[in-house]
């Protein structure tokens, strides 16, 4: 869950500030739609010629956790049948009610999704809005609408480029070609290109029919499916910063259309009974069809309750208490309350009355200094104050003219103060007075919303996004969640948990050295999981009663590290920091989060804070908060070695002014780089004890999404600079020969797509991997140029990389679609001598020999495979022909290849060409010793006749007549000796 906009009292907790805030900037532009799409048509030149398109990517789940549901559209005639669209996963469909789900999105200019509409009477025509309208930290931007009227297959698109965030898209129920569009418009910006859109061409042009202003969208749309001129649509003012989010203001409301969304009236102000005030946030929807004039609103009302003051128990204490105490009034304090007070507040054990008098005794702190430690100079508010009203559900019999809240008490542990984050209401189509609203839980409501309960279930997922509602039978939901998709059909007694697709989203990943080696990963509001890297997402694992991948740790998944010494010591944690010591043998758990001191202001940690184990001594861990910290324990004591390393902080209501990424040189102890999310970059080679700012020739004000110490050269360092938090999807990546001193910009030929990581490959000084919202790039010339390595991965964010040092394997962590592996061996070995070279052929790998090739293991299984795979390189495309040799030279098989320039895989399943099998029999037998018995060369059940035990070559030869070869054995099994 993106729990970010917090209570003042966990902000304080959580994020912290520095003294010195940094000065007002400007706000960057934001990229123009026009070049995020031509970056689109970038991407696909770049995946069609590259020289690694052939390098295939196999996907390792994990599945069972899942990840962010947008929308969910059931057909009206087979409910079996539905689509479910994903933040960042992509649009899916199932025709056996969940068991399987087929993609449909994966190619386009973006995979994220805010709604869907479908056309079941229209050959179930798709509508898709891009740009998932949840104002999360990793909710990415659109390029507009798409259409589809062939299941899937292809795909329109339809304009409104610059909308970023569609939060509704409907459909006229008796007319296909006129569809309305709910805008919600730029996350990071103002923009115009939000509010209402109407088509009457099936998408061909689109009218703005109803716009407020900049910061205003359009967040839901409700049509009477009696009367469709009557049209509703709920508007959201928001401004998100990277250090602030605005969540509702006097823009926000509901609107009326009785000419079918042409011309609008405002139907929530003050005289109606809907809240007009600022606070009015988002606001879902949701209209009863058997009286379209009963309508319901949940609104996340962002006023503030009634301040309750209670009063303190004798003797109890409040923070505020100290500021202005005198040394005198401080001393006289009762120690039990006192420490009462710090045990409440959670302050680190060395701190107790008796200690912290003698600070004050001696003058070391004043008073203040407690009431200090626990404020953020910078929080949006100041002091003691109440939270927000949350989540309210208002409902209208008449269409909107008048208003009435349905409760009279809070609805509490709802929406708390990140109501941003949902919106839903649904009411049923059987019954005016049953509703459903999505939160943390899901509520549900028997009398029109004056009471509420609870329909959670143990295998539902927190943090609901969608919900389908039968029209046919009572209590049968389809739940859409951020763990995935939830189906009950006794409302809410019992639910099924269908996710048996990878779409996890992951923020970063790590591996481990065991045999086979395991994968780590932290996901967004689904934990921390690790699992072995040669799983293969399948349903076996229920029948064996153990999923391959456990989960590790709880809240959102962050940052992973693990000692390679022994692979059971990892260190994981969640949001904010809160990260800890984890022993995978015994379960032993030790918090590893550092403290401030007294006298200090609260530290402030990143959502995903950073964590570094060093590979020089993996008892050394590196973390960041505003300030760089250092264990020689393994976390047993978190040592801070600097000051703040960032701008300073920034006045709002989400941390900032914080550590975003961590580095040690692989060629050196103790030689640092740390990266912030306000642009800076520090350096320090002295195990953090100084740094030296080294980011001033670099884009200002950008968030650093990684800085990486060269392994081959240690003054070598590369970073990436990401812009989202502004709209600027510009690829901003640097590399540095001496320390920082001189940047050069690299990867220019790279798309408009905002860079989340890079990475050099530990073998090859040569070979980059950048990680983008929209796929995975590889350069073999170190940035000057990059191509597309996207075999077997849709177009999906990546997030994070890391190559395997003994298996040359490249981990993917993608958010929305798990995790990716790819062997990059042969990318690895293209030097630049190599591929200078016409031809190359790699190493080919032994084969066992299997007398039961081709027959199957029992009646009704598979057939028994041989296979080899055969990769060669060649710098220009064309045909090519493949000849497998015996020893002798005797050709036994001929293949034909036509070769795209780069890397090449022919796979060969190690048969004989029948023409070839007699000579090949006489050949074999020609070796005979005396007494032996011949060999026969028969076809096995499959009708193939396979190569035997022995020694081959693989000739290729290009069309211009180049020839290389290469050797491969097949061995035959050992035989047993008699003891």
């Amino acid at each position: 869950m993106q729990k970010r906009l917090l209570s003042v009292a966990m902000l304080v907790a959580l994020t912290g500030c520095a003294v010195q805030a940094q000065k007002s900037t400007k706000q960057p532009p934001f990229t123009p739609a026009k070049e995020r799409l031509q970056a689109y048509d970038k991407r696909q030149q770049l995946e069609q010629s590259s020289i690694a398109g052939n390098v295939a990517f196999r996907n390792t789940g994990p599945t069972v956790m899942s990840g962010r549901i947008t929308d969910i559209e059931v057909s009206p005639k087979d409910p079996n049948t539905f689509y479910a669209a994903f933040a960042s996963g992509g649009l899916w469909k199932t025709t056996n009610n969940g068991l399987s789900f087929e993609p449909l999105f994966d190619n386009q200019a973006v995979m994220t999704i805010g709604d869907i509409a479908v056309d079941w009477d229209n050959n179930e025509t798709i509508w898709i809005g891009t740009g998932e309208s949840n104002s999360s930290r990793s909710s990415y931007s659109g390029v507009g609408v798409y259409k589809s009227t062939d299941g899937g297959k292809n795909w329109q698109h339809l304009g409104l480029d610059d909308t970023h965030h569609i939060g509704k898209v409907i459909v006229h129920p008796t007319d296909p070609s006129t569809a309305w569009v709910a805008a919600v418009g730029h996350l990071y910006s103002p923009n115009q290109e939000r509010g209402v859109y109407k088509t009457t061409d099936g998408g061909k042009t689109w009218k703005k029919t109803l716009y407020i202003d900049n910061n205003t969208g359009a967040i839901d749309l409700q049509v009477d499916p009696k009367n469709p001129d009557n049209v509703y649509a709920a508007m959201w003012h928001r401004e998100r910063r990277a250090w602030n989010f605005v969540e509702g203001g006097k823009t926000s409301g509901v609107y009326k259309s009785t000419d079918g969304g042409n011309t609008w009236s405002d139907i929530s102000t003050s005289g109606s009974g809907f809240p007009d005030t600022d606070g009015v946030g988002r606001i879902g929807l949701s209209l009863y069809p058997g009286n379209p004039n009963v309508i319901y609103a949940l609104v996340d009302n962002q006023e503030r309750r009634a301040l309750e003051k209670k009063e303190p128990k004798p003797g109890q204490l409040d923070k505020d208490i100290f500021r202005g105490m005198t040394t005198e009034d401080f001393l006289k304090l009762d120690d039990k309350f006192l420490n009462e007070f710090l045990d409440e507040n959670r302050f680190p054990k060395a701190y107790t009355a008796k200690s912290i008098k003698e600070m004050v005794r001696k003058g070391e702190i004043k008073p203040a200094a407690i009431t200090e430690y626990l404020e953020d100079p910078f929080a949006e508010t100041e002091g003691a104050e109440a939270p927000v009203r949350g989540a309210e559900v208002y409902r209208t019999n008449d269409g909107g003219k008048t208003w009435t809240k349905t409760h009279d008490s809070y609805i509490d542990d709802m929406y708390s103060s990140y109501g941003y984050y949902f919106g839903v209401i649904r009411v049923s189509p059987l019954n005016p007075d049953k509703i459903y609203i999505l939160g943390v839980p899901i509520l549900t409501s028997d009398d029109g919303g004056k009471t509420f309960r609870s329909i959670e279930g143990d295998n539902v997922h927190a943090d609901h996004q969608a919900l389908w509602v039968s029209p046919d039978k009572p209590g049968y939901l389809i739940d859409g969640n951020d763990g995935g998709i939830n189906i009950t059909y006794d409302d809410g007694k019992n639910w099924a948990k269908v996710n048996p697709i990878p779409v996890g989203q992951f923020y970063a990943v790590a591996v481990d050295m065991a045999k086979p080696y395991n994968v780590y990963g932290g996901l967004q509001d689904n934990g921390t999981w690790y699992g072995p890297n040669t799983y293969e997402p399948s349903n076996a694992w229920t029948a064996e009663g153990k999923y391959p991948y456990q989960r590790l740790g709880g809240g959102d998944g962050m940052q992973v590290q693990v000692d390679w010494r022994d692979n059971n010591i990892v260190y994981l944690g969640s949001q904010y920091g809160v990260y800890f010591r984890l022993n995978k043998a015994t379960g032993e758990r030790t918090s590893i989060r550092p403290n401030h001191e007294l006298g200090e202001r609260p530290l402030r940690f990143n959502w995903e804070a950073p964590i570094h184990l060093s590979r020089h001594n993996q008892d050394v861990v590196y973390f960041g908060s505003n300030k760089f910290h250092r264990s020689l324990n393994r976390g047993e004591d978190m040592k801070t070695l600097s000051g703040d390393l960032t701008q300073g902080g920034r006045k709002g209501d989400v941390g900032y002014g914080t550590l975003t990424s961590i580095d040690e040189s692989p060629v050196r102890f103790g030689y640092l780089y740390v990266g912030s999310d306000d642009g800076v970059i520090q350096t320090s080679n002295d195990g953090g004890y100084t740094w030296t700012k080294i980011s001033e020739k670099l884009p200002q004000n950008m968030w650093v999404s990684t800085v990486v110490a060269s392994a081959h050269k240690l003054d070598r360092v590369y970073t990436s600079l990401n812009g989202y938090r502004w709209d600027d999807f510009t690829p901003y990546l640097y590399v540095s020969e001496n320390n920082g001193k001189k940047w050069e910009r690299i990867g220019m030929n790279l798309p408009q797509e905002a860079i989340n990581v890079v990475k050099e490959d530990p073998k090859n000084e040569n070979l980059l991997y950048v990680g983008t919202d929209h796929g995975l790039y590889i350069s073999l010339d170190r940035g000057k140029t990059f191509t597309a390595m996207s075999k077997g991965m849709p177009a999906v964010a990546v997030h994070d990389v890391v190559v395997h040092p003994r298996e040359n394997d490249l981990v993917v962590g993608t958010h929305g679609r798990s995790i990716y592996i790819a062997n990059v061996d042969h990318l690895q070995q293209l030097t630049p001598e190599l591929m200078n070279q016409q031809l190359h052929i790699f190493a080919l790998g032994q084969v066992n020999y299997n007398p039961r090739w081709g027959e199957k293991w029992y009646a009704w299984g598979d057939t028994m495979q041989a296979e080899l795979s055969i990769p060669y390189y060649t710098s220009t495309a064309g045909a090519t022909t493949i000849r497998i040799k015996t020893e002798k030279g005797q050709v036994v098989k001929e293949l034909k290849d036509q070769s795209e320039r780069g890397l090449n895989y022919v796979t060969y399943n190690l048969s004989v060409d029948e023409a070839n099998a007699r000579a090949y029999e006489t050949a074999l037998n020609s070796t005979k010793k005396e007494g032996e018995e011949p060999v026969k060369v028969t076809p096995a059940e499959d009708k193939i006749i396979y190569l035997q035990p022995g020694k081959y070559t693989v000739e290729i030869e290009t069309a211009g007549g180049t020839k290389k070869v290469q050797e491969f054995t097949i061995k035959a099994p050992e035989k047993r000796t008699r003891g």
